[in-house]
């Protein structure tokens, strides 16, 4: 069978990590383990892009060698991963021995097909991009800042035969609907071949730039970095080889909306039909992180360290704000207002503290072990029934990447259980010598922690560490598959475990 297949961008070896990269991590992350859940083989790529001319340049100022300078700052998203608890399965990096000798393969394939051509170039070059650039990507007639100095030059260099594939790309992305996620993210795509395409310059000269992957027919030159890293997708899954079938196609690409265009939607696509390899099945875009309406950058000062925010709030509750707030595809806006909001009210007070109230009434009612339900009265039966509902609908959301809406109905199915604990109000049955009453009592512990063990299966791979807590904590283990979402999964005799505070309260 072949395995779910799920990529992130991988991250471009010249800063350190911010809140874009730990978003499309953790979405993929949620992805991966969702697809788990579903009982699907996954492989979860992530890695790091460490050629370039910005990586030679910063490595260059700090007086270090490129490799060394690539070694430090894939330790530093390593680590990000491990903080986020991102279950990847392999991590590739764009100087690996198994990735060069791919694109060093098929370079060499499409030079001897005719795809790449040599000839001069004279135009506008970005080195923030490392692009060559049109007088059609002006606005206004100036070079958007996203370009930063833009330089005029002239120089030989080996192109590779884009245009020739723009009619066959159009044609392509208006008959496969769901090869863009958003689709109305296909339109930025059509719109940009309206226009004829330049073929793409796939090379640097050394004298300008010597870390990179070497052309196989030319040692004076070294690849684009574009066109190496896009490979990281088919080189990490062993392309050239038998293993390559049980992954390929990828199921998910997932990317931000800024190298959309022309990388993942132009470049992409055209490089796999020239070497005779299918489509991705879907490019999934991601937004971006706002302050205050303002896209995040350094320099303008709006930036979130997503560790620093990780290190105080703890991973789960991280993990849950991004994908309790941003609609997948949408922009979204961080505050860290809004973040506390969050973290207090749904996390601390909807099931933090019920949570730690079943414990306490279950240690001091029922001698810490849960018993089990002996009627079901309309309380009971109007839980029982919103779970009913509530779970197919939740399932569709998370099957269809709407996660925002999903976990906004676990927690409505939280709230619910709440209004049933005050309902009931154990503490006063617990006062009563009616027989009655202590069935009521008995039954409420049950109904509470059953409420609870299925809403903590679904928030599994959202809030992995949160929801093993919880479910250990009621005797029950942590799901592998989601077999146990039924109403009457007994925990009856489980011994709950010791009080924990699982969301400690948290001041601006």
């Amino acid at each position: 069978m072949k395995a779910f297949y799920l990529t992130t961008a991988i991250d471009y070896a010249n800063g350190a990590p911010h809140l874009g990269h730990a978003y499309e991590k953790v979405l993929s992350d949620v992805i991966a383990r969702w697809r788990r859940l579903r009982g699907e083989r996954v492989f979860f790529l992530t890695g790091l892009d460490e050629h370039g001319q910005k990586v030679q340049q910063s490595a260059n100022k700090e007086g270090v060698e490129a490799q060394a300078f690539c070694d430090r700052v894939a330790e530093q998203f390593r680590s990000l991963c491990s903080k986020l608890l991102i279950t990847n399965d392999d991590y590739i990096r764009t100087t690996e021995a198994r990735h060069q000798e791919v694109v060093t393969g098929i370079l060499q394939t499409l030079f001897d097909r005719g795809e790449i051509y040599k000839a001069e170039y004279k135009g506008f070059y970005s080195t923030r991009a490392e692009q060559f650039l049109q007088e059609k990507d002006k606005v206004d007639g100036r070079w958007p800042e996203i370009f930063g100095d833009v330089t005029e030059v002239t120089e030989s260099n080996y192109f590779f035969r884009l245009s020739r594939y723009q009619s066959w790309l159009a044609q392509y992305v208006e008959s496969h609907p769901d090869f863009i996620f958003p689709k109305y993210r296909a339109k930025q795509v059509l719109e940009f071949l309206k226009d004829p395409i330049n073929d793409l310059c796939i090379s640097r000269p050394k004298e300008r730039l010597s870390w990179g992957i070497e052309l196989p027919f030319d040692k004076n030159y070294v690849t684009y970095v574009w066109f190496d890293a896009l490979i990281n997708y088919i080189s990490a899954v062993g392309y050239g080889t038998e293993r390559f079938a049980d992954y390929w196609p990828a199921d998910f690409h997932v990317i931000g909306k800024d190298i959309l265009v022309p990388a993942h939607s132009v470049y992409w696509p055209i490089m796999l039909q020239a070497i005779g390899v299918p489509m991705p099945k879907t490019l999934l875009v991601h937004g971006w992180w706002l302050m205050s309406g303002e896209k995040m950058s350094k320099s303008t000062g709006l930036t979130v360290d997503p560790l620093e925010v990780v290190e105080q709030a703890g991973p789960d509750a991280f993990r849950y704000f991004l994908m309790r707030e941003m609609n997948v595809g949408q922009d979204s806006d961080f505050s860290r207002e809004i973040f506390l909001q969050r973290y207090n009210n749904e996390l601390g007070n909807d099931l933090g503290n019920l949570v730690s109230r079943l414990q306490n009434m279950v240690t001091r009612y029922c001698d810490g072990r849960l018993p089990a339900s002996t009627l079901e009265d309309a309380p009971e039966g109007e839980l029982k029934a919103l779970w009913k509902t509530l779970c197919p609908a939740i399932l569709s959301d998370f099957d269809n990447l709407q996660f925002h809406t999903g976990l906004e109905k676990c927690f409505q199915f939280i709230r619910a259980i709440n209004r049933y604990v005050e309902v009931r109000a154990p503490w006063k049955l617990a006062k009563s010598e009616d027989t009655g009453d202590r069935q009521r009592l008995e039954a409420s512990m049950a109904v509470i922690s059953e409420g609870l063990r299925l809403v903590s299966t679904l928030l599994t791979p959202v809030m992995p560490n949160i929801s093993s807590t919880t479910l250990q904590l009621l005797g029950a283990l942590t799901p592998t598959d989601l077999s146990g979402l039924t109403w009457g999964s007994s925990l009856a005799g489980k011994t709950v475990g010791e009080k924990v505070i699982l969301f400690p309260r948290m001041d601006a």
